[in-house]
């Protein structure tokens, strides 16, 4: 069953793990979902920490999240930096708010955390930053992959065979 219509939005900046930010997205697209990359500038090309590159569709302060179905939020370094930013905080907290797939990997916990919607949750990340996520209040576990509802977490890039499923099965599971 193809997932015409659905529109998710990636978030990104320097130091994204690049598997983790470019297989989600190959995989979405071959489920017929529209993918937006927003960046803090439109039209900006950001590195990853190994080498590929992407150039953002939309800047942060564009985005209108209403419009999207969930979220995707790499890992690498880029978290750190994403969190920073409260347009992505409010995007995660909207999509929370209406339980809207909202997927994470390795370092991506850490916008949660930021956001303050991890309270009680069960979550996955790589492991050196599971003390942040249970000090945000979730329940941290070392796994693969994880679904809480709408969240999906996955844990590093070995994992992405089993995270990526889950998050196509959420969006399936979706009104």
């Amino acid at each position: 069953m193809s997932l015409s219509g659905k529109k998710v939005l990636t978030i990104v900046s320097k130091d994204y793990d690049d598997l983790e930010f470019h297989y989600p997205i190959i995989r979405l697209k071959e489920e017929d979902v529209e993918i937006v990359i927003a960046s803090e500038k439109k039209g900006e090309t950001i590195k990853g920490k190994y080498g590929l590159s992407t150039t953002s569709d939309i800047a942060f302060d564009d985005v209108k999240i209403e419009d999207y179905d969930g979220i995707l939020i790499p890992g690498g370094w880029a978290p750190d930096y994403l969190r920073r930013f409260d347009a992505v905080l409010d995007f995660v907290k909207y999509l929370d708010q209406q339980e809207k797939l909202i997927g994470i990997i390795c370092h991506a916990g850490w916008v949660l955390s930021s956001a303050d919607i991890l309270k009680g949750r069960h979550v996955t990340s790589t492991p050196g930053i599971k003390h942040d996520l249970m000090h945000a209040g979730a329940t941290w576990e070392n796994a693969p992959a994880i679904v809480d509802g709408h969240i999906v977490s996955g844990r590093r890039p070995p994992d992405l065979h089993v995270y990526v499923p889950k998050l196509i099965e959420v969006l399936r599971n979706q009104s």
